[in-house]
């Protein structure tokens, strides 16, 4: 599609969290997700990838090309039924699933961006890779899972109010981690963005999703979080110029002067970046 994004990209994102549980594990008890070999704390892909939609749909408000397919909720086949309305002229089979599938790309931001398995019986779109891709994130020094007891002055029945012999109040807990600053890589591939039709108006959405996603995801649970670095780096081309290790090793973390103890805010840390090498633009959106 010729207003793709026409350069590759990676980027590093540091956010923080304090006194909050950034992603819990639902096998573990809904505790923050531990690498249990170090003690770091972790979070998924797909944790990011849900605040990132959530902030589009926000921005854009079901705008037109802007929708979200993966959301709250949602039923996914219902979600294709418009594509499979859009090409129902279409007698060839393997056309009609190709041309449905280019209609996802280009009405639902997170299909043409992240991608989406929708080759299933009913409604069936193909498969997308997506540009955007991101990986795991770990804490850059081990994190501590904590959990708080909390009581509630209430009980939803009068059973059980009965059955606690009139005292109301019921136990919970909660789990955080008091302070952990995370890191994540990204990357977005151009090639991959022609495919799907992700454009440069997309690539600015998704910079600001970034930057503002924590903003509007606030509860309880969630403790404070924030994102404190935005590093990006643009290639000239499409394919690239430096294999993507070699720049994240030109970003580096430490603990800043005098900070000494467990980490409690971002200003313990110290963030150093060395100069981009030939071919490869460096930007700091944060």
């Amino acid at each position: 599609m010729s207003d793709s994004i026409k350069n590759r990209y990676e980027f590093v994102l540091l956010f923080d969290v304090k006194n909050g549980n950034p992603n819990g594990d639902p096998d573990g008890g809904n505790m923050p997700r531990i690498d249990p070999e170090t003690g770091h704390g972790i979070t998924t892909d797909v944790c990011l990838k849900r605040k990132v939609r959530n902030y589009v749909e926000l921005v854009k408000s079901n705008e037109a090309l802007y929708n979200i397919y993966v959301k709250e909720k949602a039923i996914l086949t219902e979600r294709r039924q418009p594509a499979y309305e859009a090409v129902a002229d279409e007698k060839d089979k393997s056309a009609k699933i190709s041309k449905a599938r280019t209609w996802m790309c280009k009405n639902f931001f997170d299909v043409r961006t992240f991608g989406a398995v929708m080759s299933v019986k009913e409604n069936n779109c193909g498969q997308v890779r997506g540009p955007v891709q991101f990986a795991f994130s770990q804490s850059i020094d081990p994190v501590v899972p904590l959990e708080a007891s909390i009581t509630r002055m209430a009980v939803e029945t009068k059973k059980e109010s009965d059955a606690q012999d009139g005292d109301n109040r019921t136990m919970g807990r909660k789990t955080y981690i008091p302070y952990g600053l995370y890191r994540v890589h990204g990357f977005i591939s151009a090639p991959l963005a022609k495919q799907t039709g992700f454009s440069e108006k997309d690539l600015d959405l998704f910079w600001n999703a970034l930057q503002n996603m924590f903003d509007h995801d606030r509860s309880a649970a969630r403790g404070e979080m924030a994102a404190r670095k935005l590093i990006v780096f643009k290639h000239d081309g499409e394919l690239g110029n430096v294999p993507a290790h070699k720049l994240f090793d030109l970003v580096s973390i430490s603990r800043s002067n005098g900070s000494s103890g467990p980490a409690r805010a971002f200003s313990d840390y110290e963030v150093t970046i060395g100069d981009a090498p030939s071919g490869v633009e460096l930007i700091e959106m944060l």
